[in-house]
Formats: C-alpha cells, structure tokens, sequence
C-alpha cells in the first residue's frame, strides 16, 4: 500500500512540476506566442526611424513617473482591456510594448494580438531600454 502511495506522489509531483513550467514558460512568452518579440536597440532604431510605430507602456503610474521613454503613452497592464479604445486610431501600426523587465508586457502582447493589434514585445523591458540612447523623461 505504501508504496503505490509513494508512486501516486510521484506522479502528482511531476504533473505539478511540468504544470509550473508551462504556465511559467507561457507567461515568459516562450510557448504560444503570437507576436513579435524584439531587442532594446531594436526598439531603439524603430522609434528613431518610424514615425509609424508607437509606443505602449504597461507599467503602473507610479513606475511611469519615475521614468519611462520620451513619447510613450501609458495604460497599465491591469487597465489595458479597458482602454484599448485609446489605441484604436493607431490599429493599423506596429505598437512597442514595454513593462519594466519584460512579463507584464508579454501578458499587454497578447491582449493586443487577440484584439488585432500588431505588437513587439521588448526583451527585458525598461531594464533594456535604459541601456540604448532613447531619453528617459519623469
């Protein structure tokens, strides 16, 4: 008896396992991504060169006035749903979309996806960012 209670846990154990891992690995952005994913300075030479693309930030407003990038429009992750109306007129552009290290942004990429919006996710966020000569504005 003990021991089919043993195997039991065990296999418990490891469904749990590979359920944290997908789940994390979903959230990352790693699996089951459909949008774009691009680097700091790709981001970077993007807004320096495209006066067709925008850019989104999804972190809180107390993140926001410490510093975000110059030109950003800000709609917190929690309210994007609710704001997408904000977005509408630039539908038809390729939106950069920031949080402060990248996961939260990853979660905006796909409401926008969904939504028939074209998002780029930026690999590392705000973290990226401040490593490229974009001005930083509070």
């Amino acid at each position: 008896m003990s021991m089919k209670k043993n195997h039991f846990t065990n296999i418990l154990y490891w469904i749990a396992m590979a359920g944290i891992l997908l789940y994390f690995s979903y959230t990352k952005g790693w699996i089951l991504a459909d949008f774009e994913f691009i680097t700091a300075k790709q981001a970077e030479m993007l807004i320096e060169k495209d006066q067709n693309v925008t850019l989104l930030d999804v972190r809180t407003s107390e993140e926001f006035k410490e510093g975000h990038i110059r030109g950003a429009t800000l709609i917190p992750l929690s309210k994007l749903e609710a704001n997408l109306d904000k977005l509408k007129e630039v539908k038809d552009r390729q939106i950069i979309v920031y949080c402060r290290s990248g996961s939260r942004s990853v979660a905006a990429s796909r409401i926008l996806e969904a939504q028939g919006f074209t998002p780029l996710n930026v690999k590392h966020g705000m973290i990226g960012l401040l490593g490229t000569g974009l001005e930083i504005v509070k």
